[in-house]
């Protein structure tokens, strides 16, 4: 079978591999669907943490199920998709029904190779049905329930003003999600396509360039004075990080679903004073997996918004690499096997 393979930075090769066989415990799915994600990006730029090369990338993915064992529910020829955290279950995390950061976790495409290939072998716990959703919504499942994820952590509540900071892909899935819970949702990019996009089909009710002299202002004003109840990162960017405080209101909770390599840079006075609850929000879990899942059948999402392009899998290193270098106010990369 083909795969395709991260080398070194700025290296992607098509390589040759034999078809995973059946192992105890283990499902093997022919991939249909692969999307790119910014961890498959940075990866291939060399700024992905936890990451060493070679490696096969790729964990947003839906496929056909072609060979199971230890599952129940299943049918061979079923269209599935995959919780990409392969977690040990006997850690204190794992112990404690949060399997998403698992002490021993291993992500799909960066810590053990990935989905990008012809078929992949996971393990059958990892499954997760199609529920009827098409293979194109399918594998944007995963991304989705990272800003899932990233709301229900929050405890986001009707009516309240949530910052996300970031118009990315996972950005623009938190903004639907704090939508859903009835926030009224405040978009920092710098990004003018994005913030409009944001506000065209996400249903953010403000946009503001984060690169604007007065966007802390700008908050203050829209908020009357509060700031914000809720303040989400989605950019992985230090320098946004370390500034989001200054975007928070007293007795409020700052969330990191973005990630970086740097420092966490505060004043401790300003975070003290208000009481800030800081913490971090790490991939996603089945119950995340559901309501992504639910959201979708309903109609209240529609994945398909996100996709900028899509592209076979023949093409997909040269759209890759062009994808790298291209106007980040495209959205995502699709490869259709």
């Amino acid at each position: 079978m083909k795969a395709i393979i991260c080398t070194k930075p700025g290296n992607l090769n098509f390589i040759n591999l034999p078809e995973p066989k059946l192992t105890p415990g283990h499902a093997i799915l022919k991939i249909k669907r692969i999307n790119i994600c910014g961890t498959d990006l940075h990866a291939f730029e060399g700024t992905q943490p936890y990451f060493n090369y070679p490696r096969i990338l790729g964990h947003e993915l839906a496929g056909e199920l072609v060979a199971l064992d230890d599952v129940e529910g299943f049918t061979i020829g079923e269209s599935v998709t995959i919780i990409p955290y392969f977690n040990c279950n006997a850690c204190l995390a794992c112990r404690s029904g949060k399997p998403n950061c698992c002490a021993n976790i291993k992500v799909c495409g960066v810590h053990i190779d990935g989905g990008m290939a012809e078929y992949y072998a996971v393990p059958s716990y990892s499954l997760v049905h199609s529920m009827g959703i098409q293979t194109e919504d399918l594998a944007m499942v995963e991304p989705l329930a990272i800003g899932a994820h990233g709301i229900r952590r929050a405890g986001v509540k009707e009516g309240e003003f949530v910052i996300v900071m970031g118009a990315g892909p996972i950005g623009l899935g938190t903004i639907e999600f704090a939508r859903l819970a009835g926030a009224r949702v405040i978009v920092l990019d710098v990004n003018a396509k994005r913030l409009a996009f944001a506000k065209e089909h996400m249903g953010a009710e403000f946009t503001i360039n984060a690169l604007h002299p007065g966007n802390t202002e700008a908050v203050r004003e829209i908020t009357r004075g509060d700031m914000a109840s809720v303040v989400i990162d989605a950019t992985g960017s230090q320098k946004a990080i370390n500034n989001g405080l200054n975007f928070l209101g007293h007795g409020g909770t700052y969330v990191l679903i973005g990630l970086q390599k740097g420092d966490l840079v505060f004043s401790h006075p300003e975070f003290h004073k208000r009481e800030t609850t800081l913490m971090s929000s790490r991939n996603a879990t089945r119950e995340d997996f559901d309501h992504v899942m639910s959201v979708i059948r309903e109609g209240l999402i529609h994945p398909t918004k996100y996709i900028s392009e899509t592209v076979p899998f023949e093409q997909a290193i040269p759209a890759f690499a062009e994808w790298t270098g291209a106007p980040n106010d495209l959205i995502k990369l699709a490869i259709q096997l």
